[in-house]
């Protein structure tokens, strides 16, 4: 059996539940064994960028940046769609932890043999 899952996220602070719950899942993804992927794509790749969601608290959830340190400190992995954050002209020397600009390919082979997967 494939013990991957990926959680696909394109929404930052444009709609801050969906990217909190994201991560939620993430979390509990990691948390039952799988090797979990957030990818990034669209706004969502603002996330990357270190800062960005320090003032995102969605009311009973714990904040966004402690969600994603905390993914990122059990091994999970973000994503970060290339064209995606070239286009928004983001800086890649100021990335969280854990996250990786990557290409499509990237993801596909991640995903390749059959991944279950999430869209937010």
């Amino acid at each position: 059996m494939n013990n991957k899952f990926v959680v696909s996220l394109t929404c930052a602070k444009d709609d801050t539940d969906r990217a909190t719950v994201a991560f939620v899942v993430a979390n509990a993804a990691l948390g039952s064994d799988q090797d979990t992927v957030v990818f990034l794509s669209t706004e969502a790749v603002r996330l990357a960028n270190k800062g960005y969601a320090d003032d995102v608290a969605e009311e009973g959830f714990a904040r966004l940046a402690d969600l994603m340190s905390s993914f990122a400190e059990a091994g999970g992995q973000i994503y970060v769609c290339a064209p995606c954050f070239k286009k928004r002209a983001l800086d890649d020397g100021n990335l969280i932890a854990g996250a990786a600009v990557v290409g499509g390919a990237k993801l596909v082979e991640f995903m390749s043999g059959g991944c279950p997967s999430i869209s937010y």
